[in-house]
């Protein structure tokens, strides 16, 4: 039994907010079938804590997503372990609220390397040790679906998932391989500690703030339904339809309004 394959349940962002969530949430649900849950972020401690609480057998990989020799680790544990990988959850990344000139070179590309390079690295990596009944989640937002000024690089990352996303899962469907964009609203997590760092109070307006067992409820219950989209609420469902509608201009400016940003540079 040399050559067994291990069947594993990938997670990134796994140290906090959505992606421990998640990794709990997918450990408790008999329906989600996997021999071992793989929890990825940089944060070992953080890890350490989590996989203690997991009912799963769990192995931690600290990576640095930012870094493209975690995709070469990542794809070694892959190999070695002969994994079949059933189901990929990408929660990793994040976003800084500040004015384009005001966020430094290295966080915008750092940013887009977490948000869309790494995301896009470890699914190439794990389509082909996925078999038919196996899933890809992405984490979007509802920002995926409209230009954010004084958001502008996390926005569009986050078009990018989405657009991704949607092609990547009618691209694999005759595979048997399902993928769902999972878009909220503000959700209460860490993700503020840094957005909101060196600018506290950047984003006054965070109602309705879900809670990220709230968001994933729903999203776990999408799923289950054979949903491609998972938006919680119906103020950003909402929102998400009323931004194809209107003029982008319009949309922007009523960020700025319901931000108190209406400023100029």
């Amino acid at each position: 039994m040399e050559n067994q394959k291990l069947r594993v349940a990938v997670v990134t962002g796994a140290s906090s907010g959505m992606g421990a969530e998640f990794a709990r949430r997918i450990c408790m649900d008999a329906s989600f079938d996997f021999d071992e849950i793989w929890l990825i972020a940089r944060r070992e401690v953080r890890l350490a804590d989590l996989a203690k609480e997991l009912p799963k057998p769990t192995r931690t990989l600290t990576l640095d997503l930012t870094d493209s020799i975690s995709y070469k680790a990542f794809a070694l544990a892959l190999e070695i372990n002969h994994a079949e990988v059933t189901l990929l959850i990408k929660a990793a990344g994040f976003g800084i609220f500040a004015h384009a000139t005001e966020i430094d070179f290295q966080t915008q590309l750092d940013m887009i390397d977490v948000n869309t390079k790494a995301l896009t690295a470890l699914t190439a990596l794990c389509i082909p040790c996925m078999e038919k009944g196996a899933a890809i989640l992405n984490m979007c937002s509802l920002s995926s679906f409209q230009p954010v000024p004084y958001i502008n690089v996390y926005a569009a990352t986050k078009a990018y998932v989405l657009s991704y996303s949607r092609a990547l899962g009618v691209e694999l469907r005759p595979r048997g391989v399902r993928v769902m964009a999972v878009c909220p609203g503000w959700v209460a997590t860490e993700f503020f500690d840094i957005a909101e760092k060196d600018h506290p109070g950047a984003v006054p307006n965070k109602k309705p703030l879900w809670t990220a067992a709230q968001v994933i409820t729903k999203a776990l219950k999408d799923f289950k339904r054979g949903r491609e989209l998972s938006i919680l609420g119906f103020g950003v469902r909402a929102q998400a339809l009323l931004v194809k509608l209107l003029p982008y201009r319009l949309v922007m400016r009523i960020w700025m309004a319901q931000q108190g940003m209406a400023r100029n540079r």
